[in-house]
């Protein structure tokens, strides 16, 4: 056991082992010596202990993404969590699994590891917490990829690991990151990209006074409100209700848009939930159309739903198949789905 005074210098970082039994992958994590937060690196060793190569995809919320999504439970002694500041980010699973992009892809042969290296610093604000002796516990599901291209998800079976790794803590707690705009603004959009936003925007806002709308009138189960957000309940019905009336609160036109950071394929745009001034836009966004199922309109709506001030939703599940088994089978967790928002603001195909 850490003493008191041992709590308040170190970071213990207990490394935990996931089996998934039917693949044959496990999971091992370990942690690096670290001076400060910025500096707090875990290792998450993927090994494929089975008789079928694994083709894994690099789904954002997942380990084997490069961005600095919620992929860890880390919590101290007090049972206290680090304040997420890290990315949320729309994908489509569907698209990502029918590239030939083999950046997509972690492909583990029988009997071989890969390592992934993540900075905890840069998705975790260990601020509010301070220095601490802290628990990390790896996210254990994964996407596999068969040789169809259908996915299917891999649900990890936790066991404790033996080991136990510290790291000192005695620096920076949080690392800086340059957020917040005025209004509209476009950070390396070309001019056929920023005529593109100026018509999703438009969509978009048009999306979200409908929604607001819809539900203001609507203050009962209906098919539509069903089909996204399952069995209604007031409370419920209020909750989705608040997070369109704030998207009103914050215009479409007034949100800076930047074009120039990422060209992740298979993604659509990511934001920073704490600064909810600015939208990232990805690859997919501009390949995709002004409305309509997965469109830039939607994506906007998506996005903003992250942002803390709007709805704190979570991608907990991508696509309209999975947001619609997620409504029937779990509505707590729908309301809080930045895909049930956009599918239900999209209403494609049209549900009264």
């Amino acid at each position: 056991m850490f003493s008191s005074s041992m709590r308040s210098t170190l970071i213990a970082l207990t490394a935990s082992a996931v089996t998934a039994s039917a693949s044959g992958l496990t999971l091992s994590v370990a942690g690096s010596d670290a001076t400060d937060a910025s500096k707090f690196v875990v290792s998450a060793k993927l090994t494929n202990n089975g008789k079928e190569t694994l083709k894994l995809l690099n789904e954002p919320n997942s380990l084997l993404s490069k961005f600095a999504t919620n992929s860890f439970g880390i919590s101290n002694a007090a049972g206290k969590s680090p304040a997420f500041n890290g990315v949320k980010v729309k994908f489509s699973p569907e698209l990502a699994a029918k590239s030939n992009d083999d950046s997509l892809f972690t492909i583990i042969e029988p009997g071989k590891s890969v390592t992934i290296d993540h900075n905890l610093g840069s998705a975790y604000n260990f601020t509010s917490t301070g220095e601490d002796a802290y628990t990390v516990q790896p996210r254990t599901v994964f996407t596999l990829v068969d040789a169809d291209g259908k996915v299917s998800s891999i649900k990890a079976d936790v066991e404790e690991a033996a080991s136990k790794v510290t790291a000192k803590l005695s620096g920076v707690l949080s690392v800086a990151r340059k957020t917040g705009h005025s209004k509209r603004a476009y950070e390396g959009c070309s001019d056929d990209q920023q005529s593109t936003l100026v018509e999703a925007a438009k969509a978009a806002q048009g999306l979200a006074e409908e929604s607001s709308s819809y539900l203001t009138d609507n203050t009962a189960s209906t098919d539509r409100y069903a089909s996204w957000f399952g069995e209604y309940t007031d409370d419920r019905h209020s909750t989705v209700s608040e997070h369109f009336s704030k998207m009103l609160d914050h215009p479409y036109a007034d949100y800076t848009f930047d074009c120039s950071t990422c060209d992740e394929p298979s993604t659509y745009a990511y934001v920073y939930p704490d600064d909810d001034t600015t939208i990232y836009l990805c690859e997919v966004f501009w390949s995709t159309t002004t409305t309509g199922t997965d469109s830039r309109a939607g994506t906007l709506i998506h996005e903003s739903s992250h942002f803390n001030s709007i709805g704190g939703t979570d991608d907990h599940v991508y696509g309209q198949d999975g947001a619609g088994d997620l409504a029937s089978s779990d509505p707590d967790t729908a309301i809080d789905n930045a895909d049930n928002h956009e599918y239900f603001a999209e209403n494609t195909p049209a549900q009264d």
